[in-house]
């Protein structure tokens, strides 16, 4: 039986370190988070308003060392969730664009195609996988001269997907064939918007971290932004204090404490944490493989969706390499925890308990696997909205406001956005910078 999985509910100041201080500077845009989603959004607003200032604010000294690169670097097509969530909507939209941006930027990526595999019992669910589909509609913004069809797949037989992959298991005895899933180098696509942001006029501050947030409204509307750089993290209480009219809250691991900064005790958001482990694979059991592959598990079978997690599947790296993962395994807030890293930061290393477990899900449908072979890579760590057992909980997209009364100087949060997060990240940014942000009189 699952223990119970504590929450997160803490403040960027929560110690009340910092006191408020009046700014020094002041910018047009400040987007908190320097993963591929705050990087895309900062892109999309110093394009879209090269008349104004852009800053992002990275904690770490390089972009994306977090859930943006500790992922399985898989454009996802948009199969899994509810047809009418953000996250399907937002995965389509964004896996139009995030090929269309690869192929333009000559970013390393590959339309591989993936199966996913499910056993007598699983028919089902493989079926209606393959109805809802079908019967997808259009995002916002699509285009359909690229796409005629929004999202194609194909119900092959066992025999049918052994033709794919020789070595599936016998039991395996129906499967979906989604051509639109591939892979990209998340690295290169990283280092692709830190240059269209500076091309663009816009600025990266690494290595500095918010630690207090307020609102102005007395004299004008916006927010105050105080941040601290790693060389002054030691010193007591001095931070840098900057006035934003327009705050994004893409902070990822640590989205929902920037959020609870503004928002009164009552109203404090939990956040979850699920570790998932990654392990390479040279061995047998994998012949000819060239496509992604993965698992109808039970818990998808038995719910008709996939919420937590999608099953420890097959990705392949641009080298053609083979990795598993991730699996899932829900992490507890420690006592005295004041702060996101310290829940997670302690178990970014895998255990061996964790690939024995890979192995024994893995060979249910790669039977040729031994678990020898399996040499344990790497941990990503998931921004969770709701625990375990918990029903389907999407993307959260939220407007806060400096100014309650006249919705002046909003502060955009983006919340609980794992995958298909990666995938998403140019829709999100869109979503943002031209459904939120144009035509309104808020900036």
């Amino acid at each position: 039986m699952q223990a119970t999985v504590r929450g997160l509910t803490t403040t960027l100041n929560s110690t009340k370190r910092y006191k408020f201080k009046s700014p020094e500077a002041v910018v047009d845009h400040v987007v908190i988070g320097g993963g591929v989603v705050g990087l895309a959004v900062a892109r999309a607003l110093s394009r879209r308003f090269p008349e104004k200032t852009t800053i992002v604010i990275e904690r770490h000294t390089r972009a994306g060392e977090e859930t943006s690169s500790r992922n399985s670097e898989v454009i996802h097509a948009g199969l899994y969730y509810p047809p009418n969530s953000l996250k399907t909507r937002l995965c389509l939209r964004g896996r139009q664009m995030l090929y269309a941006y690869c192929t333009e930027h000559g970013i390393p990526h590959r339309r591989l195609g993936k199966l996913v595999v499910g056993r007598d019992d699983q028919r089902k669910y493989i079926a209606a996988m393959h109805a809802k589909a079908q019967a997808l509609t259009a995002p916002p913004h699509w285009d359909h001269s690229i796409d005629p069809q929004v999202l194609t797949t194909e119900v092959l037989s066992g025999d049918a997907a052994r033709e794919r992959v020789p070595e599936l298991a016998r039991e395996i005895t129906s499967s979906l064939w989604s051509p639109s899933t591939g892979i990209v180098d998340s690295a290169t696509l990283i280092s692709s918007f830190e240059k269209d942001i500076g091309d663009a006029g816009g600025t990266i501050a690494y290595g500095t971290r918010a630690v207090r947030i307020d609102a102005a409204t007395e004299s004008t509307q916006s927010w105050i932004v105080q941040t601290t750089t790693s060389s002054e993290e030691g010193s007591d209480g001095h931070a840098d204090a900057t006035l934003t009219r327009v705050l994004i809250n893409a902070a990822g691991l640590g989205a929902v404490s920037v959020l609870n900064e503004v928002l009164p005790p009552s109203r404090h958001i939990p956040l979850y944490y699920a570790r998932g482990a990654y392990a390479a694979y040279r061995g047998p059991g994998v012949r000819d493989i060239k496509h992604l592959v993965y698992p109808a598990d039970e818990a998808s079978a038995a719910k008709g969706a996939s919420f937590h997690s999608l099953g420890t599947h097959l990705t392949l790296d641009m080298g053609g390499n083979v990795r598993f993962g991730p699996d899932i395994d829900w992490l507890s807030v420690p006592d005295g925890a004041m702060r996101d890293e310290d829940v997670w930061e302690p178990h970014l290393s895998p255990d061996e308990e964790r690939a024995r477990s890979m192995y024994a899900a893995v060979s249910r449908y790669l039977p040729g696997v031994r678990p020898e072979d399996f040499q344990l890579d790497y941990v990503g760590i998931r921004p969770k909205l709701a625990p375990p057992g918990a029903p389907f909980r999407d993307f959260v997209v939220r407007t806060d406001y400096a100014d309650k009364r006249d919705g002046k100087a909003p502060m955009i949060s983006l919340l609980g956005i794992e995958s298909p997060g990666l995938t998403a990240s140019l829709a999100l940014a869109e979503m943002v910078a031209e459904d939120m942000l144009v035509g309104t009189d808020k900036q």
